[in-house]
C-alpha cells in the first residue's frame, strides 16, 4: 500500500489546500458554535423549535451589528422564516440572496449508534447530529461568513439578504411565500443556495468532484384507480381490479420516458466524460453527441449514481386494494411518483401515464398542483465565482453543473423567473459520510472550517469591489 492511501484523509486534503487560513479563525469557532446551539435545537417539522431557532439566529445577527430594522422573523403556519438585509452603502446591482432551511427530518435515538441525534457531538474528526450534513452546517457557514466579513468593514456593493425557511423538507410554502408574499423582502438578481452543491471525496483521498446545482425535477405525484363491481371469490373474472392495476404497474415499470438534454445535464456530462472511464465514460461520451439515443442514456440510468439525469422517472411508491379476503376487490390504487424533467408540464405527465396504463379501467389523477420546474442559466459570474472557491481549497477536484433529482426551496424562486444556484462548500467522504436523512448523521470538522472559507470567498467575488 502507498504511502498516499496511508495518509489520514484530513491530512490529505489539508495538504490540497491552494489557500490557507489563519489557524483558530474566529470565523470558524463562530461556525461550530452556531452549528452546535442549532443542532441542539430539535427543529423535526412543524415544531416550535424552529420558531426558537429563528430568533436564535435574529439575535446572534443583532450582536454581530446588523440593524435591528433589517432584521425580521416571519412566522407562518407554526414555523417561522428568518430574514436579514445587509444593505450596500452605494449598491451598484441588484441584491442576492444567501438560502437554506432551518428544519431537519425527525430521528429517533434507538435507530442511532452511539450519539443522540438532537446532542451535538465532535468525536473522531466529525461532527455529530441531526441536520449536521442537511443542511444546518450550510446556516452556521453562511452566517459565520457574513458576521465575519462585517467585522472585517467589508462594503457590499450590492445587498445581500438572508432567507432560512422553516418547512422545505416537507411543503416549502416558506419558499413559496418567499416568491410570492414575501417578495418586496426579496426581490433578487439570484439566489445561492447552501442547500445544493458540495463536493465528494474518495477514502483515499482522490477528490471526485464539487457540483453546482443550478437545475432540480419538479415532485409530482398521481394515483392509478382502478374501481370495480366486485363479487364473491369463489367465482373469479377477468375483470379484477388488482390484476388490472398490476398489469398498468408493469407497464410502467418497463416503461422509459424520452431522453432530454438541457444546458445543466450537457455541461455535467461534458465534465464527467473526461474522467470517467470503461462502459459509463463510453455511455457518456455517446450521448452527447446524440442526446436522442435511448439505449445510450439507459446504460447512464443503469449507474445508481446517474439515475434519473437523463430522463423523466416515474416509480409506484404505495400500494392497496380489497376489502376482504374472500371478495373480488373493488377497489385498488397505487401512487406514482414522478421526477419530471425541468420545463416539462405535470400534465403532460399525466397524459402519458394514461397512455403507459393503456387501460380504460385504470384512471390516473393527479394529486398535487405542482408547476414545472425551471432550470437556471448557467451564469459565467457565478459558475466562475464557484469553481473560484473550489479551486482555491481543493485545486484538483473537478467542479461540474449539477440537476438534482431531488427538490428544495430554490423550486418556487426559479419558477418565479429567479434563478438560484446550489453552491455550498462543504464535502464529505463517499460512500460512508451519505448519512443525510439516516442513521448518525455527521460531518467532517474540516468540512465545516472549509465552507465558512467558501462563503467568504464567494461572497466577496459576487458582492464586493473588483
Amino acid at each position: 500500500m502507498s504511502l498516499y492511501k496511508l495518509l489520514p484523509i484530513a491530512a490529505l486534503l489539508l495538504a490540497g489546500a491552494a489557500s490557507a487560513t489563519p489557524a483558530n479563525d474566529p470565523a470558524h469557532a463562530k461556525a461550530r458554535e452556531l452549528l452546535e446551539r442549532t443542532v441542539n435545537i430539535p427543529t423535526t417539522p412543524g415544531s416550535p423549535k424552529l420558531i426558537e431557532m429563528a430568533n436564535y439566529l435574529a439575535g446572534e445577527y443583532r450582536k454581530a451589528g446588523f440593524p435591528e430594522a433589517d432584521i425580521k422573523v416571519m412566522p407562518y403556519e407554526k414555523v417561522a422564516a428568518l430574514i436579514v438585509r445587509w444593505r450596500a452603502p452605494n449598491p451598484s446591482a441588484r441584491p442576492i440572496m444567501l438560502m437554506a432551511h432551518m428544519d431537519v427530518v425527525e430521528a429517533r435515538r434507538e435507530d442511532w449508534g452511539d450519539t443522540d441525534p438532537f446532542v451535538f457531538t465532535e468525536k473522531d474528526g466529525y461532527y455529530y447530529g441531526r441536520g449536521t450534513s442537511d443542511i444546518k452546517q450550510g446556516i452556521a457557514a453562511t452566517s459565520a461568513a457574513l458576521m465575519k466579513l462585517k467585522a472585517e468593514g467589508f462594503q457590499p456593493t450590492r445587498d445581500i439578504i438572508v432567507f432560512y425557511t422553516g418547512d422545505e423538507e416537507t411543503v416549502s410554502h416558506g419558499a413559496e411565500l418567499g416568491a410570492t408574499e414575501w417578495r418586496n423582502l426579496l426581490d433578487v438578481e439570484f439566489g445561492l443556495n447552501a442547500d445544493g452543491g458540495g463536493g465528494a471525496f474518495a477514502p483515499d483521498g482522490r477528490p471526485l468532484g464539487f457540483s453546482l446545482q443550478s437545475a432540480e425535477k419538479t415532485y409530482a405525484t398521481y394515483t392509478f384507480t382502478v374501481r370495480n363491481r366486485g363479487g364473491h371469490s369463489s367465482k373469479p373474472r377477468a375483470d379484477n381490479a388488482i390484476y388490472a392495476l398490476a398489469n398498468a404497474l408493469a407497464r410502467l415499470e418497463k416503461y422509459r420516458f424520452t431522453p432530454v438534454m438541457n444546458e445543466t445535464t450537457r455541461a455535467y456530462f461534458a465534465g464527467r466524460e473526461k474522467t470517467e472511464r470503461g462502459a459509463l465514460g463510453n455511455a457518456m461520451r455517446a450521448w452527447l453527441k446524440n442526446p436522442k439515443d435511448g439505449r445510450v442514456a439507459d446504460l447512464i440510468e443503469a449507474d445508481e449514481g446517474e439515475t434519473g439525469l437523463t430522463r423523466t422517472r416515474c416509480v409506484a411508491t404505495r400500494l392497496a386494494g380489497g376489502h376482504a379476503d374472500n371478495a373480488l376487490p373493488q377497489l385498488a390504487t397505487a401512487t406514482v411518483n414522478c421526477r419530471i424533467m425541468p420545463g416539462v408540464s405535470p400534465d403532460a405527465i399525466k397524459v402519458e401515464l394514461e397512455k403507459i396504463a393503456a387501460d380504460k379501467n385504470v384512471a390516473v389523477t393527479r394529486n398535487d398542483q405542482a408547476v414545472s420546474s425551471l432550470d437556471s442559466p448557467l451564469r459565467a459570474d457565478v459558475v466562475n465565482a464557484y469553481t473560484d472557491a473550489v479551486k482555491a481549497r481543493h485545486p484538483n477536484s473537478p467542479v461540474f453543473p449539477e440537476m438534482s433529482a431531488g427538490a428544495s426551496d430554490a423550486n418556487p424562486f426559479r419558477i418565479a423567473g429567479i434563478p438560484i444556484y446550489g453552491v455550498d462548500g462543504s464535502w464529505g467522504i463517499v460512500p460512508t459520510d451519505m448519512r443525510a436523512h439516516g442513521r448518525d448523521e455527521r460531518l467532517p470538522v474540516k468540512a465545516l472550517d472549509d465552507d465558512v472559507d467558501h462563503w467568504v470567498f464567494m461572497l466577496r467575488r459576487l458582492a464586493g469591489k473588483p
